[in-house]
């Protein structure tokens, strides 16, 4: 009921901000200047305006998008406004294995360092299909595709920490949905079955994931003793082009509960709070919304759950693509 009344209120939480918090004000202060960060689906909705908050603060900000022509207006926008921004963008299909390679292989031939990951990017509550490797889409767009890309960069990340001295942050983008799964939380033998299919249980499914690798990979990274932090966050409700395969429904709930919906700076807060707020150092394996730290669902704190996911993602990806 707290959680409930901040949102709807905008009351600031222990932080200090609340629903009602942009992303620049979190990061009022802050000097990213040192900092590289890469933000999958920056090129629109509260990517692209967490790409636009990150090199407001300085940050060397690589956009990973599908659609490059969108991902060059994004750059080219956020340097209209701010012509020190330093930006670049590389080709993203997160829904193709191949296409991940070929991004990490092209990102590490650029030799930049890499002080924050943010697994923005996503779909939501599709209609059934299967991904170019056969995988059903949201699972494979929304979980496998971050998973493996943070497999790739990873190494880039620890190289990056020991030259720099710099913790390292990974921030993997769920959602409240994640509570409204399938039974058991990830249908492990079914996950491309059609018969059974529901695109908002899908979605849920894919937002425990992501919550699951994230607390997977902190509790890895801590008994490695590397000094990279992983947390989850739920941006909260926010009309952007995710909802472009329930436009119509979506709007008419949006009438409705109009006091529970933020606009796209307000959705972005989250992210950037947890990817470069001084407060978050060394705080790991945790779920935040509304800039705050927040109890996700049993099946997201379920550690065991968590590491067969882990051995099921790197199976899969085995399974469908030889690098």
């Amino acid at each position: 009921m707290v959680g409930l009344f901040r949102l709807v209120s905008g009351c600031p939480g222990p932080s200090g901000f609340g629903s009602a918090s942009t992303a620049q004000e979190v990061t009022e202060g802050i000097d990213g200047t040192n900092l590289t960060a890469l933000v999958t689906g920056g090129a629109s909705g509260i990517g692209l305006e967490t790409s636009r908050v990150l090199a407001l603060r300085g940050v060397h900000v690589i956009i990973g998008a599908r659609n490059m022509k969108a991902a060059n207006e994004a750059k080219n926008k956020i340097v209209r406004e701010n012509p020190r921004a330093r930006i670049d963008v590389l080709e993203l299909d997160l829904c193709s294995t191949n296409s991940i390679r070929s991004f990490a292989d092209n990102f590490i031939a650029l030799h930049l360092p890499l002080n924050i990951l943010i697994n923005n990017a996503g779909i939501m509550f599709c209609p059934f299909q299967l991904s170019q490797d056969g995988l059903e889409v949201q699972f494979a767009t929304n979980h496998i595709g971050h998973f493996l890309l943070t497999s790739l960069l990873l190494d880039t990340m620890k190289n990056t920490v020991k030259a720099t001295g710099i913790q390292g942050r990974v921030v993997n983008l769920s959602s409240i949905a994640h509570n409204y799964c399938y039974k058991k939380g990830i249908r492990f033998h079914k996950i491309n079955d059609k018969q059974g299919y529901s695109e908002k249980r899908a979605y849920g499914q894919s937002k425990l994931a992501n919550i699951l690798h994230a607390n997977e990979l902190s509790r890895r990274l801590q008994e490695e003793g590397v000094n990279i932090t992983v947390n989850s966050v739920h941006p909260g409700l926010i009309m952007t082009p995710l909802f472009r395969h329930s436009a119509a429904v979506m709007k008419l709930l949006k009438f409705f509960s109009f006091f529970l919906w933020k606009n796209v700076p307000q959705g972005a807060a989250t992210t950037c709070y947890v990817a470069l707020h001084p407060r978050l150092n060394g705080v790991t394996g945790k779920y935040f919304a509304d800039c705050n730290e927040m109890r996700p669902s049993s099946y997201a704190r379920n550690e065991s759950l968590a590491r067969e996911l882990w051995e099921f993602s790197n199976k899969l990806i085995s399974s469908v693509s030889v690098p």
